[in-house]
């Protein structure tokens, strides 16, 4: 979700060779998708960074689309993760805000290859095939409970409501950032995000 995510490649004494390199093939393309988009990324490119054959593609994946939508998967999962981490992270009553601010923080609004994969590439999801749009949809039901779960009145239908207004809102105003060229509207518009949407700003 935010700027300091890495996934790290899932690590077993068990893991066969080839478990491995499906694993690394998932890792570069879930950078690749963030970086270039869905459209920008191409089956060669993605083999090729991580430093195998394109012939060795249909070894892991039976399609194009079935790689886009693992590659969704692990970027929304790591997003997850991590906001999970800064969740629990955070002073008791404390979550929300801190949550809202590693978001809109300049190091996640200027890391698109490493940040959250939906605004990263949310304005291409709608075309893509229903594995990968269904991929994205349960990461986003899940960040949208992690920040009901943080509410004040969490329990209450209001909380899911409001979690839902919060996530858009950091969405879209981390898109709107990203697109200006204009460093200090783009500050501006977290920093008016933030102040709208504190836990007090009622």
């Amino acid at each position: 979700m935010m700027t300091v995510m890495k996934s790290k490649p899932a690590k077993s004494p068990t893991v066969s060779r080839k478990e491995a390199t499906h694993e690394r093939i998932v890792e570069v393309a879930s950078r690749a998708i963030r970086r270039s988009g869905y459209d920008g990324t191409g089956v060669a490119d993605i083999m090729k960074e991580a430093g195998l054959t394109h012939g060795g593609f249909y070894a892991h994946f039976d399609s194009r689309d079935a790689l886009l939508a693992e590659a969704g998967d692990r970027a929304g999962a790591d997003a997850v993760a991590l906001a999970t981490r800064v969740a629990a992270s955070a002073p008791p009553g404390q979550a929300l805000q801190a949550l809202m601010n590693a978001y809109l923080s300049p190091e996640h609004v200027a890391s698109i290859e490493n940040g959250c994969p939906v605004c990263a590439l949310g304005s291409e999801m709608p075309r893509q095939a229903p594995e990968v749009r269904h991929a994205a949809t349960v990461h986003i039901k899940e960040i949208i409970d992690l920040f009901a779960r943080q509410m004040p009145d969490w329990g209450q239908p209001r909380a899911h409501e409001q979690a839902m207004a919060t996530v858009c809102a950091l969405i879209g105003t981390t898109m709107l950032a990203r697109a200006v060229d204009d460093p200090r509207l783009a500050a501006a518009m977290c920093a008016a995000t933030l102040k709208q949407f504190a836990p007090d700003a009622d």
